[in-house]
């Protein structure tokens, strides 16, 4: 499965300490003052642009269909598109080192929330809101845990893909006749089967993040946005958890494969982890997820951001690219093979209008349950960044970094 929530941000923010201190803020002509300002950009480029494109967050396994629709359906506006990728803890030094030479050659990121937090503290994206929210309209139409999620965006980014996440846990029936419906059941059960309970080092696992800060809310800590002072419930918890986990993987990939040849028999999951793995072939079909009582989903999203440094014409072409990607026809696409469960961002979007091979690896591997717990369980925003890597921090130290297992 390609890697969306993948990407640390622990490992983002350590760079970015390091740039800061070796080169400080963006000064160079390509960093402030080569791009246009928001007057110089026009509703439509001169002459069709070549876009690069770059993506941090495995997202154009959603979204690269709907790109390359609007490039066969507007050849006036973007002449061709290439796409690169990398890790989001490259994202900084890659833009500023470009930015810097006044050399950009990337007009479009899509990132999770740890590149972008990680690139708007460095001043490294182009302010797109609200100076033209008038050409992204399509943005009124978010259903309102996407609309949560874009105020996390700020000025530069914007949602174009959104889901619930989790925390879920997944087992194979076969194993696990009665699944744990609580934390308490949960710690039993792993207590009277030791290392049979996994979930992947949080700072390079989407679950495993989703369950760190999921955990404060089944739990019912003091403040679920404050991992320092407001998770003394969590800590403790995790840490006696701890004493029947062997190892922590260091990726979720890891925790799919221990799934399905019975290394362990419950693993922290999300929607799009329990279906996407199932349609690959990674976990047997008749896997199947339980929650945890009082749970509620931390939610997640990709978003589209402009770096500083691209040209008016460049600007235009990806506002009019980004509208179009949040049209209802286009989201359907989302849907992909579950990969981001359900994926769109935009209200009104149903399996329905989704491709056909969406359709049919959903009808396969989707689960009925999912509509009504998406429909009724409450949707929380993830931590920002700094509170993040601060909770991040603390899991190293404190509760499985010596135990963390490379693959």
């Amino acid at each position: 499965m390609r890697t969306s929530l993948r990407s640390t941000i622990l490992a983002t923010s350590a760079l970015l300490v390091g740039l800061v201190a070796a080169c400080g803020a963006p000064t160079a002509p390509g960093a402030e003052s080569s791009g246009a300002d928001p007057g110089q950009v026009p509703d439509k480029p001169a002459k069709p642009v070549t876009l690069n494109i770059l993506d941090v967050a495995g997202n154009l396994q959603l979204t690269q269909g709907m790109i390359d629709d609007f490039v066969k359906q507007h050849p006036d506006v973007i002449s061709k598109v290439t796409y690169s990728k990398a890790p989001a803890p490259d994202l900084v030094g890659k833009l500023k080192a470009q930015q810097s030479a006044g050399r950009l050659d990337i007009g479009l990121v899509l990132t999770g929330t740890d590149g972008l937090s990680a690139g708007a503290e460095q001043g490294l994206w182009q302010d797109v809101l609200p100076t033209f929210k008038d050409r992204l309209s399509n943005m009124d139409t978010y259903q309102e845990p996407a609309a949560k999620m874009q105020e996390l965006g700020g000025k530069a980014g914007v949602v174009v893909t959104y889901y619930p996440s989790g925390p879920l846990f997944e087992y194979l029936p076969e194993k696990v006749a009665n699944p744990p419906k609580t934390a308490e059941e949960l710690l039993a059960y792993a207590k009277a089967n030791p290392g049979k309970v996994a979930y992947a080092r949080p700072a390079n696992s989407g679950p495993g993040r989703t369950f760190l800060m999921g955990l404060p809310y089944i739990l019912g800590d003091k403040d679920p946005m404050d991992p320092v002072n407001g998770w003394a419930k969590t800590w403790a918890y995790l840490a006696e958890l701890g004493k029947y986990v062997n190892t922590y993987p260091s990726g979720t990939t890891q925790t799919m494969k221990d799934l399905a040849n019975g290394t362990v028999n419950i693993v922290a999951s999300t929607t799009g982890w329990d279906i996407n793995p199932r349609v690959l072939g990674t976990v047997p079909e008749s896997a199947k997820i339980t929650t945890l009582n009082g749970f509620h989903f931390v939610t997640d999203a990709h978003y589209a951001v402009i770096p500083k440094g691209a040209s008016g014409d460049q600007q235009a072409a990806v506002l009019q690219l980004i509208q179009f990607m949040l049209t209802k026809e286009q989201q359907a696409k989302a849907y992909d093979d579950g990969y981001f469960y359900p994926g769109p961002a935009v209200e009104g979007v149903d399996i329905s209008m989704a491709p056909q091979k969406s359709q049919d690896a959903i009808a396969k591997f989707g689960r009925p349950e999912y509509e009504e717990l998406i429909a009724k369980t409450p949707k929380e925003v993830p931590l920002d960044n700094k509170a993040m890597v601060a909770a991040f921090d603390k899991w190293d130290r404190e509760i499985g970094g010596s135990k963390v297992k490379q693959q």
